[in-house]
């Protein structure tokens, strides 16, 4: 089985699962820029909090391609989630230097939604980094407050029942993650001039409204709003898209917003800002 080197960008928050009680959709990209899915992955599972990877940091684990349940062109499964290993964290030293290279250089940068759209249709990928050319509003609605009764009853039917080969300890424990109350979203503008809504789905955003949002909803929104409108439009922001399984090459458009990153503006990119946004 190929062992694959990838600096992960992207964790979502989670979802259920029948299988893995919830999954959590990662992703990144090779040394050479190619982006890879690593799916499904039970992260909170993972007994051994060291292997815990974060956001921008090196992994190496097997990797297997899964068609048989995921047919998109970059998705992996791990062999074995406890082979996933840590290989170093790539910082933000001299303006995200080292991020900006593998990501904005070698990798692919998109301007174009409808050109995303149709690479979706037509299977020749489901992952992209995207610079939207402006950041037209940051969008907050209610949501359905609790997770699908029918699925939970799944889940727990699931988790009583003892696997001969697995290690079942975790489910004398386990508890499913709350739900999100709301659903965000960015409303932006791409190379063309056309708007667009794009759901966000970034892991970092959930935790941030449970911080405060247990005991204060409308303060757990307004940081929200804070750190992903009034503090990321300053910076060059760039979205990482991914298209969600079910919908793939179905949807009129299946891509949304899997992470975010806020790359500091370069000395001779300061113009740009205020013309930007």
């Amino acid at each position: 089985m190929p062992v694959e080197r990838v600096l992960i960008t992207v964790k979502t928050y989670p979802t259920l699962s029948k299988t893995y009680g919830e999954t959590v959709c990662t992703a990144g990209l090779t040394k050479d820029g190619n982006w890879v899915r690593i799916y499904p992955v039970p992260f909170r599972r993972i007994e051994d909090l060291a292997k815990r990877y974060h956001k921008y940091e090196w992994i190496e684990c097997d990797l297997v391609r899964n068609t048989a349940k995921d047919k998109r062109p970059e998705s992996r499964r791990p062999a074995d989630i406890h082979s996933i290993r840590r290989d170093g964290r790539i910082g933000t030293e001299n303006q995200w230097r080292e991020r900006r290279a593998l990501i904005l250089e070698k990798g692919k940068v998109f301007t174009n939604m409808q050109a995303l759209i149709e690479d979706a249709k037509s299977d020749k990928r489901s992952l992209a980094t995207f610079k939207p050319t402006k950041i037209l509003d940051f969008i907050v609605e209610q949501d359905e407050r609790e997770w699908d009764e029918k699925k939970l009853d799944e889940i727990r039917k699931q988790l009583s029942q003892h696997d001969l080969f697995e290690d079942n300890e975790w489910r004398k424990t386990f508890k499913v993650v709350d739900k999100l109350p709301y659903k965000f979203s960015y409303r932006f503008s791409d190379d063309t001039g056309q708007e667009r809504t794009q759901m966000i789905l970034d892991w970092e955003l959930g935790a941030l409204f449970w911080k405060y949002g247990r005991n204060d909803e409308k303060l757990a929104i307004q940081k929200v709003r804070q750190k992903y409108f009034d503090e990321y439009i300053k910076t060059d922001l760039h979205f990482f898209l991914g298209t969600t399984q079910q919908w793939h090459n179905v949807a009129p458009n299946p891509w949304v917003i899997i992470g975010v990153a806020q790359f500091p503006f370069l000395a001779s990119s300061l113009y740009e800002q205020s013309t930007l946004f």
